[in-house]
């Protein structure tokens, strides 16, 4: 009899409640997502072009990768003022560059295609010229292939990677290593230079295998001739 006399609450109060309790659940889920860790959002990393555009020193240039065909750069003159102007090296090895047409560029570093551009356009076009050559992208094709002969494990020709610099003792120790009756001392890199002369290096890998004179290991190029000798006494 107690309960049918007690009354019912109001819609008032059961709104009350209604709020209460969703504020309540809202609390919690800002609680929770609190402790949640903080994600940084990534920062895009500047692209060549972009840091070609800030550049204004052609000594700052790249004077270690060498260009291919494939790869695409960014080049703009300073003096100029305008934006960097994307360029393609082709399968010949050439860049077109603006006002001066095809220019020779395979085999050589962003910094010596600058200064081989410049007195190019100070010629005709520029009083001066502060040229600024960039690598936006690396190709991927091989850049050509070196050879071995002599005491190496596996003689013939080994590609260079378009992504990274070979150098004598690389190649060797790619090609097996060297073989039994190999004279480390007098390993002869042969380079035949744009002129078409021959450069014979030597190269004692005992100091860059043995004592680390990393220096002392020349970096090859393609169509380089790697020449390792045999011992004259062999005990």
């Amino acid at each position: 009899m107690d309960a049918l006399m007690r009354p019912r609450p109001s819609r008032t109060a059961a709104r009350i409640l209604l709020v209460g309790l969703l504020t309540a659940l809202g609390r919690l889920a800002s609680d929770s997502g609190a402790q949640e860790p903080l994600r940084t959002p990534a920062v895009p990393q500047p692209s060549s072009s972009a840091t070609v555009g800030l550049t204004n020193s052609m000594s700052a240039l790249n004077d270690k990768a060498k260009l291919g065909a494939g790869d695409r750069l960014s080049f703009r003159v300073v003096e100029e003022r305008r934006e960097p102007i994307p360029l393609l090296v082709t399968d010949t090895g050439e860049v077109e560059i603006p006002y001066i047409g095809r220019v020779p560029a395979q085999g050589l570093t962003c910094k010596e295609l600058a200064h081989a551009v410049k007195p190019l356009l100070e010629k005709e076009y520029f009083k001066r010229a502060t040229v600024i050559i960039g690598l936006d992208m690396l190709s991927t094709r091989s850049r050509g292939k070196v050879y071995l002969m002599g005491q190496v494990k596996a003689q013939g020709a080994l590609d260079i990677p378009a992504d990274e610099t070979l150098t004598v003792s690389k190649v060797i120790l790619r090609a097996g290593g060297l073989a039994d009756f190999a004279n480390r001392k007098k390993v002869r890199l042969i380079h035949r230079t744009a002129d078409n002369r021959t450069e014979t290096t030597v190269v004692d890998l005992t100091l860059v295998l043995d004592k680390g004179q990393i220096e002392k290991d020349p970096v090859v190029e393609p169509d380089d001739l790697i020449i390792v000798p045999e011992r004259l006494i062999n005990f």
